[in-house]
């Protein structure tokens, strides 16, 4: 029977130290997962570490920047140094350098935004894939936005690089599945998280944007975490390609 229990599994969380990320991570842990923890700052993932182990899960933490190659290299080969292989990939480090008009959006930032919400992606599928395919299968899981489905005012280049996410998964979801890995995308709408801070410490403000969705108010980390669960669990199995939104329908 299909469930949502993922025992032994090795799963690697990028942007895991906060927010959504730290959120999947606890989730896959209490599935059973083995999870590799990666974010930029190592005291950050040590100190949730520490925390997740007095719980009882099997954590390590390996800091990696998702923009350098030579890093995320480091962190794949670790985690098969640590566990033997990995099974589950959630892609959730993300970046947004700049927020204004698309036309005015500079060189370096849409170098940057694109290194690290599309290209991180990429490589570490590729990296990832030959472990996957050995252990007769994988998820992977790309932590996306609605506004890669339709456009944010002054976040026009994070609504491309999302955009670009989205599609990405779909290829590598079509070219991975004769090596048995799976490969979905997750768009949350408005989540409460440090990045969205502006919106909901306001009341009047959120509640202007919230009044007319269909589920009239904001999403927390833990929606998005469950989602990640179900489609990096055996109870998706049949899933693959999808984008999947968690926006109390924002997006009708």
């Amino acid at each position: 029977m299909y469930s949502f229990q993922i025992n032994d599994k090795v799963a690697i969380v990028t942007g895991a130290s906060k927010g959504i990320g730290e959120s999947i991570a606890r989730f896959l842990a209490d599935a059973g997962a083995n999870i590799v923890l990666s974010s930029r700052k190592q005291a950050d993932l040590d100190a949730l570490a520490v925390e997740m182990r007095e719980q009882g899960s099997e954590v390590s933490a390996i800091a990696a920047h998702v923009g350098d190659r030579a890093q995320l290299r480091e962190l794949v080969e670790k985690t098969i140094d640590t566990y033997g292989g990995v099974d589950i990939l959630v892609n959730n480090a993300a970046a947004n350098p700049h927020y204004g008009p698309t036309l005015e959006f500079p060189e370096s930032a849409f170098d940057k935004i694109m290194q690290v919400n599309v290209q991180s992606v990429l490589e570490l599928t590729k990296l990832v894939q030959p472990s996957m395919k050995a252990r007769g299968g994988g998820s992977i899981v790309n932590i996306s936005s609605i506004a890669g489905l339709t456009p944010d005012p002054g976040l026009g280049m994070y609504s491309v690089s999302k955009a670009a996410l989205n599609m990405l998964t779909k290829v590598l979801a079509k070219e991975l599945g004769a090596d048995g890995i799976r490969v979905n995308a997750v768009c949350p709408g408005l989540i409460k998280t440090k990045f969205s801070q502006a919106l909901w410490e306001d009341e009047k403000t959120l509640a202007r944007f919230t009044k007319h969705l269909p589920i009239a108010r904001m999403g927390t980390v833990e929606e998005i975490a469950r989602i990640t669960l179900f489609l990096a669990s055996p109870a998706s199995g049949y899933c693959t390609g999808g984008i999947y939104t968690a926006d109390g329908g924002t997006t009708i």
